[in-house]
């Protein structure tokens, strides 16, 4: 999937949207995605000045929209739905994500309801593992 179809999955657009491709998608059970992390993200000019770090808060939300794309893709009625991020538990950071690093974001479904959904997520650069979570997200009406 590229940036257009990602771009029909959520809402986020530009500085917030944090995928820039899936590679794998399996509905209702995992995803693969990308971010290629450049010297241009807004966050670097303060995070931090001369020793650019990709916030890990930001990793995280990566990974939750990676779910969310997971959540939305195959959903009739998506263009009336948000996910919203609503938990997250056991996050660990491992390793410093830095300007041309290529952020590999693998998420698994957990558990899934309805309107709620459990997942792990992972991420990885070169392979190595940059951070780690279990994130929770609810399935809401889009309102306004």
């Amino acid at each position: 999937m590229d940036i257009r179809g990602i771009m029909n999955c959520l809402p986020h657009r530009y500085p917030f949207l944090l995928i820039d491709r899936v590679e794998e998608l399996r509905p209702k059970k995992r995803i693969v995605g990308y971010k290629n992390v450049t010297m241009n993200e807004p966050f670097f000019q303060g995070h931090f000045p001369g020793v650019p770090i990709m916030p890990g808060v930001l990793i995280i939300e990566a990974m939750a929209q990676a779910g969310a794309v997971l959540f939305l893709h195959d959903l009739a009625e998506r263009d009336s739905k948000l996910v919203y991020f609503t938990g997250i538990d056991k996050a660990r950071f491992r390793r410093a994500v830095v300007p041309g690093d290529r952020l590999r974001l693998t998420v698994e479904v957990i558990k899934l309801r309805t309107r709620t959904c459990k997942m792990r997520g992972r991420a990885e650069v070169d392979g190595e593992l940059a951070a780690e979570a279990n994130i929770l997200s609810a399935l809401v009406d889009r309102t306004g």
